[in-house]
């Protein structure tokens, strides 16, 4: 199984840690355990994975070099309790440890969207991780880092996005294998514009499987664009 590294934590102060940030901005969380939550995102830049149906391609280069203590800032300034640290592939950066540290410190109700291929070890025990394992039909099913199901936490979740009815059995398959902590939901949702949305419910009810059915509510409002 390839897996990639976690980059080691960084411990600097909020003056000196700096990350690559895409975008950040507000709008209602589409996905997991805070769906409809009001949410500031911040998308970090870069991404070690090459999905197939990725839908954030454009975070995996440019963004803006910015201060820790000025993205602190501009997340307080949208006023809102919840916010989701998000990429690309946040843990690839250095500094995502220490941010999602910070947002803690500053109360705010955190969650990290990753990939599941990083190491989850040192990140803060009070963010909340939606792990995104890849099916086959990603092209990057061999990045999964399964050792990191043992070490969720009750509150975090599981996400599967599949294409097809194969990539439905390999999920089956796996979560039958690797069982999950107690607490740890699996959520399953279909690739936007290549699964039809009823297949998949009519899969999990035929199967009786003990997921949670969901949609990218975001992607339902506003549709397939940057910064919703």
């Amino acid at each position: 199984m390839q897996t990639l590294a976690v980059p080691d934590r960084a411990r600097a102060d909020s003056t000196a840690v700096r990350l690559r940030i895409t975008e950040t901005f507000l709008s209602l969380q589409g996905e997991a355990a805070q769906v409809g939550w009001p949410t500031v995102f911040v998308r970090l830049t870069g991404c070690p994975l090459r999905c197939r149906w990725c839908d954030t391609t454009y975070s995996f280069t440019g963004g803006q070099m910015l201060r820790l203590d000025g993205i602190l800032d501009t997340v307080a300034g949208f006023a809102v309790r919840h916010v989701c640290v998000t990429g690309g592939e946040p843990l690839a950066q250095p500094g995502c440890l220490a941010l999602l540290e910070a947002l803690c410190e500053r109360g705010f109700a955190v969650s990290l969207e990753t990939s599941g291929a990083l190491d989850l070890r040192e990140v803060d025990p009070r963010v909340r991780i939606v792990m995104d394992l890849k099916a086959p039909a990603s092209g990057e099913s061999a990045r999964n880092r399964l050792d990191n199901l043992a070490l969720l936490r009750p509150g975090d979740q599981i996400k599967f996005v599949l294409a097809d009815r194969a990539d439905f059995d390999w999920a089956l398959d796996l979560l039958a294998r690797r069982p999950r902590p107690d607490g740890v939901e699996v959520l399953f949702s279909p690739v936007y514009g290549e699964l039809e949305p009823q297949r998949l419910a009519e899969w999990i009810l035929e199967a009786r499987a003990p997921v949670r059915f969901q949609l990218q509510l975001h992607k339902l409002l506003w549709g397939d664009v940057a910064g919703r």
